[in-house]
């Protein structure tokens, strides 16, 4: 009986283990990937993965929290730099400038930009077309190169 009642203690910490992975996984990518943003955001200088894990009350693994990151820095949304074995982290976009950066390489997959563009903007809102409206005429009117 008393291996019995060890083993329902194990099965217990690895039903905590497993509701937390599901917990996780329940979450997409892009919701990690703004809780990361916003930890990230949050620092005064760049930090190490480690910090990034504790500020999310350590819900995540620490290879999680890596492989967030490392697709983070795949999408220019941070930055890291060598610290000693490790790498410290500095956010480049918050979670708008990241919805953008996304966007943006939506559009730059299309052989019709032209075409992508006018329907998106045929579908915005009258408010979202009026602060689209706001921001082209507010941004800067130096011409662009294309690169």
């Amino acid at each position: 009986m008393v291996g019995n009642a060890g083993n329902v203690g194990n099965l217990g910490n690895r039903g905590d283990r497993d509701d937390r992975a599901s917990r996780t996984r329940r979450r997409g990518q892009g919701q990690l990937e703004a809780q990361v943003l916003a930890v990230l955001g949050s620092a005064t200088a760049p930090v190490a993965a480690t910090w990034v894990q504790e500020r999310l009350d350590g819900e995540l693994a620490y290879t999680t929290v890596i492989t967030i990151l490392t697709r983070l820095l795949g999408k220019q949304a941070v930055t890291r730099s060598r610290s000693g074995r490790s790498f410290l982290w500095t956010p480049v976009a918050d979670e708008a400038g990241l919805t953008a950066l996304r966007m943006r390489r939506l559009l730059d997959e299309r052989d019709d930009r032209d075409a992508v563009l006018s329907s998106f903007v045929s579908a915005l809102s009258p408010h979202d077309e009026q602060v689209l409206r706001s921001l082209l005429r507010d941004a800067d009117p130096a011409p662009r190169t294309e690169g």
